[in-house]
């Protein structure tokens, strides 16, 4: 018996704000940048590439571009995103021993 598979698709499942939120939490505690650009595009995905895009103030290519595995989105775009979003970036200090 073949067993079938379908793609999975996570930007189905973060339709919830607070989802959303604590997918990008959980990368950025990663410190790695392609995983925070990896998950920023899933959630864009979630809300609609066009329109985050647009309240961004970038082209849907550019973030696309950006948001892609091989992207590097600079400052501006990080924080348009975010801001397009309604994700607020916090910062806290890491305890050192």
């Amino acid at each position: 018996m073949t067993i079938e598979t379908t793609t999975f698709d996570a930007a189905k499942h973060l339709g919830d704000p607070e989802a959303q939120a604590i997918f990008l939490r959980d990368a950025l505690e990663t410190g790695d940048a392609g995983y925070i650009a990896h998950a920023l595009g899933v959630i864009v995905r979630a809300k609609g590439m066009t329109q985050i895009a647009r309240d961004a103030g970038l082209s849907r290519e550019a973030l696309y571009k950006a948001l892609s595995p091989t992207g590097n989105p600079t400052l501006s775009t990080l924080l348009g995103v975010t801001k397009a979003l309604n994700i607020r970036l916090e910062a806290s200090a890491i305890s050192v021993k």
